[in-house]
């Protein structure tokens, strides 16, 4: 049995804990706030094994130069001198190509793969309900270019295994008997789910109070006391909490933490904005990504609706660009015309940052230095889908145990 301190009280960190303490680790999760706001909440819910693609790829460093000075465009990057983006910047420009695309698909399909699965096994355990449905994925287009892009991706998935069709105008309607659909067609991804974030994070910090592992809300890491190759208490301004094992999930602020176990962790802050209808007047069976307009739809938990988006790569002071939700408005409105949506107040919108490594890979292992040290970070627009194979890979790791699947792709230090 081990003292197991986790920095990161989002899925990573919650997840890990859940893991490591079933299998029979002290367990403490500190979280520089209180645990009920971070990227985890406000995301799509996708548990997505269709996201086999990483950021990177081809065509999208043009693609954000292009969008840099549209308010609304979903992706940005903003202009900066400081080291952090130039190292990121750099890496990531030489991660966009096609040998880099095509080595990532099996093992972003693996852990997506293997997180769904463990998700499934939770929906099993009693009151731990997280409104889970296995319905899949739409990917709408409405352009030749586009749709001839889908064809292709549907090659790609059922070449490594996944469940997907390629649907024509009707078909798509068929599957949305609600409301009417602007498209050419779409993918189906019928490999994917999806489930309601505030559920699945209210859920799991009930499981781990009445577990036993200690939550502590409201403490920034400040410094880690080091003896020889290993880390032994974890400092906050308050608090020194000794340590077996470290296990660092501070999402977009994982390389400032990881700095501080001397650890280079390439990794910027992505912004993503997502509005919610509690109790929406229109009904979609199916989520659903709009392929031209770069936005994500969800139905939740019965009665609600999530519109989401954006990618911001900007330092986490940066202030709310809001006409980045009207963008997402507007998007939403051309596919799904009887969707009569205004621009929501600023109280009523929620953003988060994700954390986006150089690669679109994650950063999933132990650290060289120190060997008491696991980073579970990087997973940029995937970390809800992966959260749950994510704990568990962390757990494994700690534990010396074989991983679930190759974690080689996910090297924390595979830049150096």
């Amino acid at each position: 049995m081990k003292n197991i301190v986790i920095v990161g009280g989002g899925i990573m960190g919650l997840s890990s804990a859940f893991y490591l303490q079933k299998s029979g680790h002290n367990v403490t999760v500190i979280d520089k706030n209180d645990f009920l706001n971070n990227c985890s909440y406000g995301n799509a819910g996708y548990v997505c094994p269709s996201h086999f693609v990483p950021l990177a790829t081809p065509g999208i460093v043009w693609q954000g130069f292009k969008w840099m000075f549209n308010s609304q465009s979903p992706f940005y990057v903003q202009p900066s001198v400081k080291s952090a983006l130039i190292d990121w910047g750099l890496k990531f420009v030489k991660s966009a190509n096609d040998s880099h695309v095509a080595a990532s698909a099996i093992p972003l399909r693996d852990i997506a793969l293997l997180s769904q699965k463990e998700y499934e096994k939770w929906q099993e355990i009693p009151g731990f309900d997280f409104a889970y449905e296995h319905k899949g994925l739409l990917e709408i287009f409405q352009t030749e270019p586009v749709g001839e892009h889908a064809y292709h991706t549907v090659e790609k998935a059922k070449a490594i295994g996944l469940d997907t069709v390629l649907l024509n105008a009707e078909e798509l309607q068929q599957l949305e008997p609600q409301t009417k659909i602007n498209a050419l067609g779409a993918i189906l991804f019928k490999c994917d789910a999806h489930l309601y974030p505030q559920k699945l994070m209210h859920g799991l910090l009930n499981l781990l109070k009445q577990s036993g592992v200690r939550l502590i809300p409201n403490e920034a890491v400040i410094k880690f006391e080091k003896k020889g190759n290993s880390i032994n208490k974890v400092i906050t301004a308050k608090n020194a909490y000794d340590a077996d094992y470290v296990v660092i999930a501070t999402g977009a602020w994982s390389r400032e933490i990881a700095a501080l176990a001397d650890t280079k962790i390439p990794l910027m802050p992505g912004r993503g904005y997502s509005i919610t209808l509690e109790n929406s007047p229109y009904k979609i069976n199916h989520p659903a990504v709009l392929m031209e307009g770069r936005v994500a739809l969800t139905p939740m938990d019965g009665n609600k609706i999530r519109f989401g988006g954006t990618m911001e790569v900007v330092p986490t002071s940066t202030p709310p660009r809001y006409k980045r939700v009207e963008g997402i408005v507007n998007a939403v409105k051309r596919y799904y015309t009887a969707f009569d949506i205004p621009m929501p107040a600023e109280k009523d919108i929620w953003y988060g940052y994700r954390p986006c490594s150089a690669d679109g890979l994650p950063y999933i292992g132990k650290i060289k230095k120190y060997n008491n040290v696991v980073v579970a970070t990087g997973h940029a627009m995937i970390g809800l889908s992966t959260g749950a194979g994510t704990g568990k890979l962390v757990s494994e790791i700690v534990n010396g145990e074989k991983p679930s699947m190759d974690i080689k792709p996910f090297e924390v230090e595979r830049f150096d």
